[in-house]
């Protein structure tokens, strides 16, 4: 009797230890922490149909531009842990990074054969949403005969020098492949000449906007979904120019964080997301948040733009593995460059 009695006590005694370690606590195994660099409203709307789809998990979106989450994950990876599952950034260089660094969980997507854009095929990461940087201006302030209608005439053609905005490549991953395409078609005297366009660079898509609402800006480089949903939800009269020379067409991938490195060490639960996001439930919600799916005959395209791949029929290709070794020079270049401005 007092062996039992003892067992009790000590059964007792260790109950509070057990929850207050999370050994009982189910809600932190079912828990994903997805970090992501699409923009707020877009994670909203997509978080309330992940949320019905999968009632049994608790999935938690950290928002951040490419930049910014890329040095978080640099900044968590030196205490040997991130603080995600998945990771869903603008292009695939950064995938490509994590991959060789034994970083991600590779898995086989039943939804693989249906995608149209490459995708690791070993599993590493997949394309998720393709967003495509565009040029955009305000009728109501402008003519568009009277404005850059290509990516080179932005940089090149005096007329809207000082009257000309751009994302900040440091922050925007979109903006960091562009630029590396540019400079791949027109070499570095591309940057120099954006110095010399006097351009301004803004670090949120809301400053863009409001630069060309107001007039200021004449004429912008943006992501075409940020011009979409102002037109879709504001009534905006902001109008995009698909660019002569070509708009840059741009994969961004969703990738596994393996356990060694995971958050909540769930990465089976993380193939159920990633399939829901591939599959044509998932792409419409990609492709409501003004965004291009990534699957093959995919009819639904985002309100008021182009088939995906009439866009792609006249696009700038981008080396993504050139952005993974060559960022850190690009960066450095571009900065030189832009010194230019006065």
């Amino acid at each position: 009797m007092k062996k039992f009695i003892c067992l009790i006590s000590l059964i007792t005694a260790a109950i509070p230890f057990i929850f207050a370690s999370g050994g009982l606590d189910f809600g932190s195994k079912n828990k994903i922490v997805i970090y992501t660099s699409m923009y707020q409203d877009v994670i909203d709307s997509v978080k309330t149909e992940l949320k019905n789809k999968f009632p049994k998990y608790n999935i938690e979106f950290v928002y951040g531009g490419t930049g910014t989450l890329e040095n978080k994950i640099s900044t968590e990876r030196s205490g040997g842990r991130l603080g995600c599952d998945i990771l869903m950034t603008a292009d695939p260089a950064y995938s490509l990074e994590l991959k060789e660094k034994g970083m991600l969980h590779p898995f086989i997507s039943k939804e693989a054969s249906n995608l149209a854009f490459d995708y690791d095929k070993e599993g590493y990461w997949y394309p998720v949403r393709i967003s495509t940087m565009v040029l955009a201006y305000n009728p109501d302030k402008y003519l568009k005969n009277n404005l850059p209608d290509s990516f080179r005439s932005f940089a090149f053609d005096t007329k809207v020098a000082g009257a000309i905005s751009m994302r900040n490549p440091l922050i925007s991953g979109t903006t960091m492949a562009t630029i590396m395409a540019l400079k791949d078609k027109y070499g570095y005297e591309y940057f120099d000449a954006l110095g010399k366009q006097r351009v301004a660079i803004d670090y949120g898509t809301d400053e863009t906007i409001k630069k060309l609402e107001s007039g200021e800006c004449k004429i912008a480089m943006i992501n075409e979904e940020s011009i979409l949903s102002i037109r879709e939800k504001n009534k905006s009269k902001l109008e995009v120019i698909y660019p002569t020379d070509g708009a840059v067409v741009i994969p961004s991938p969703i990738m596994i964080i393996n356990n060694k490195w995971s958050a909540n060490k769930n990465s089976k639960a993380a193939e159920e997301i990633v399939n829901w996001f591939l599959s044509v439930e998932g792409q419409n919600a990609i492709v409501a948040g003004w965004m291009h799916s990534v699957r093959a005959n995919f009819d639904r395209i985002p309100f008021d733009s182009k088939p995906i791949n009439e866009i792609q029929s006249n696009s700038i290709p981008v080396t993504w593995e050139n952005i993974y070794k060559e960022r850190t020079d690009i960066q450095r270049r571009f900065e030189q460059n832009l010194a230019n401005r006065k």
